[in-house]
C-alpha cells in the first residue's frame, strides 16, 4: 500500500444536509464485499444517512446459501453487506470512499487472516449507474499509483442478494469483547471513526 489513508480520494469528500425523516423514493441500495461482512457491516451502520446495513451472501450460483456452504469457498458467494442510504444525506461516491478506505483491495480473495474467495473484494452493482460509478472509482485509484500492487477489486452485477443467518446481523454492537471484534473490527472501526468524523451518526 502506497498511501495508507487514501487522501486522494478523502480530499474529495462532499457534505450533505441531513433528512429528518427520508422519503422511500430517495432511499437506494449498493452491495459491497470487503472480506468478513461483520467488518463491513459495523462501518456502515455508523455512516450518517445509512438506514440499514445487512449481512448476507452475493455472487454464487445454488440458491439459498448457508454460511456453512459460504464457508467452504467453493459455492461462489462471497460475504457481503446490502447498504440502503439516503440520497439526500450521503451518496454513492462517500459509500465507495469509506469502502476503498477501510479494506485492502490489492489482497486477492483474503482480507489479513481470513482466507477464500467468499472474503474477495467486489461492488455488486445493480444497475449501469452503480457499475460506472464503481468502475470510475477503481480507474482513479489505479491511475493515482495509490497502492504498488494491482487492485483485485471486482465489478460484478447483483443477481440476487441472500441475508445470512440472524446471528450474524449487527455482530459486532452485539459482540465487542469477542476477541475477532477487538483485534480486527475495532482497528478497523478507529480508522473510519478518524477518517469519517464528521459523517459519523454519533460525533467522537
Amino acid at each position: 500500500m502506497k498511501k495508507l489513508f487514501l487522501l486522494f480520494i478523502l480530499a474529495t469528500s462532499s457534505l450533505f444536509a441531513q433528512s429528518q425523516t427520508p422519503k422511500q423514493s430517495n432511499l437506494e441500495t449498493i452491495t459491497l464485499a470487503g472480506g468478513c461482512y461483520w467488518c463491513v457491516e459495523a462501518v456502515y451502520e455508523n455512516l450518517i444517512g445509512v438506514q440499514s446495513a445487512i449481512s448476507g451472501y452475493a455472487g454464487g450460483k445454488n440458491a439459498n446459501p448457508t454460511y456453512e456452504d459460504v464457508s467452504t469457498g467453493k459455492s461462489g458467494y462471497a460475504e457481503v453487506v446490502k447498504i440502503t442510504y439516503d440520497k439526500n444525506v450521503t451518496n454513492l461516491d462517500e459509500i465507495f470512499k469509506v469502502f476503498f478506505t477501510v479494506h485492502d483491495p490489492t489482497t486477492l480473495n483474503r482480507q489479513g487472516a481470513d482466507v477464500g474467495t467468499q472474503y474477495r473484494s467486489a461492488i455488486f452493482y445493480k444497475n449501469e449507474a452503480q457499475k460506472k460509478s464503481a468502475q470510475k472509482i477503481i480507474n482513479a485509484m489505479k491511475k493515482a499509483k495509490i497502492y504498488d500492487i494491482p487492485i483485485v477489486t471486482t465489478v460484478e452485477p447483483l443477481n440476487k442478494f441472500y441475508k445470512a443467518e440472524d446471528y450474524h446481523q449487527n455482530y459486532y454492537a452485539n459482540n465487542k469483547n469477542q476477541p475477532y471484534c477487538q483485534m480486527v473490527i475495532q482497528p478497523k472501526m478507529e480508522k473510519f471513526e478518524k477518517l469519517f468524523k464528521s459523517r459519523l451518526k454519533k460525533q467522537k
